[in-house]
């Protein structure tokens, strides 16, 4: 793929975020929500690819765009997109932090068309590559991160969504001294915290949405991170999706049967400030300045891009 392609889909997330953004604070997650799809669909037809849509807002008689399925791009190179218009709706809707704007992009054939359901997952930086996996007990887990990045277990942070579910795990963390980082929503922007050392976060565990996983495991692989997950259906139709898929639910599933080779792209925008991205800011009028990161896995170089946009040069960004 051309290594262009990796700055052209920051013009997507922006575009997904700026539009978002409009309505930070507003209660409404599910405009918040179209405008993401909007200002990210529309972008995508300026760039030179034809894009796969593998992991997008659900099946076509679900969405009107970004459907799973649906061709994206103005043609070119045949890839697979797995998009997020808006992680984190409820924060948007709330003005609560880290929600963000995300694509990943890979080779036709490499994205894991993920069915959307939870999914188990453990997840780490490039330090603590190939030192944890999903089946070991969490103590082991813990202890062998910290070892990894030369830390106490005292001093270890892991983060998980706030949910019931994960009463269990925030137990046996506290058992062995960890500390206990919980996030509303957003698995994607929190497993790319852990391989960062200023944000604070060693290890990601826990289960959130499966089609966040493979978005998550592309950026990772991008780091140098690591990723495993398993799906966790919650219904005998889910179990029944996963055996047309020819998907094992018992099956630990790694990095390659998330995201295959060591050509893939990660994008993201921040719509709300969070660890990693600076949120929306609107400088004046007509204006607004954005944050964000584009990665590139097989060079490994990781950009982070500050823009300032002026609505009325650029009429696919107004909003």
């Amino acid at each position: 793929m051309d290594r262009n392609l990796a700055i052209n889909l920051i013009r997507v997330t922006e575009a997904a975020a700026l539009g978002a953004a409009k309505h930070m604070g507003r209660g409404d997650k599910n405009a918040a929500d179209q405008a993401g799809v909007d200002g990210m669909r529309r972008m995508f037809d300026t760039i030179d690819v034809e894009g796969l849509v593998v992991i997008g807002e659900g099946e076509m008689d679900e969405a009107p765009m970004l459907y799973i399925g649906e061709v994206v791009g103005c043609g070119g190179t045949k890839v697979d997109i797995a998009v997020d218009p808006v992680e984190g709706t409820n924060s948007v809707a709330k003005g609560l932090p880290n929600a963000i704007a995300v694509v990943a992009m890979a080779p036709r054939g490499c994205l894991l068309n993920a069915p959307d359901m939870y999914m188990d997952k453990i997840a780490v930086g490039p330090k603590a590559t190939g030192k944890v996996h999903l089946d070991a007990p969490i103590s082991e887990n813990l202890k062998a991160t910290a070892h990894a990045l030369d830390k106490s277990i005292s001093d270890l942070t892991v983060t998980m969504l706030d949910r019931p579910r994960h009463q269990e795990i925030i137990k046996q963390c506290r058992e062995v001294g960890a500390r206990i980082k919980l996030f509303k929503d957003g698995d994607v922007a929190a497993a790319l915290s852990t391989c960062f050392d200023d944000t604070g976060v060693d290890i990601l565990l826990g289960i959130g949405g499966a089609p966040e996983g493979v978005i998550a495991a592309a950026a990772l692989k991008c780091l140098g991170g690591h990723f495993q997950g398993r799906l966790m259906p919650s219904s005998d139709e889910e179990l029944q999706r996963c055996i047309r898929m020819g998907l094992d639910v018992n099956k630990i599933l790694y990095m390659e049967d998330l995201v295959k080779g060591n050509e893939v792209y990660f994008a993201a925008t921040g719509i709300s400030d969070g660890e990693l991205l600076k949120g929306v800011v609107y400088v004046g009028k007509g204006a607004a300045k954005t944050h964000s990161v584009v990665m590139r896995s097989e060079s490994g170089t990781i950009r982070f891009i500050e823009t300032i946009h002026k609505f009325n040069k650029k009429p696919k960004y107004a909003y």
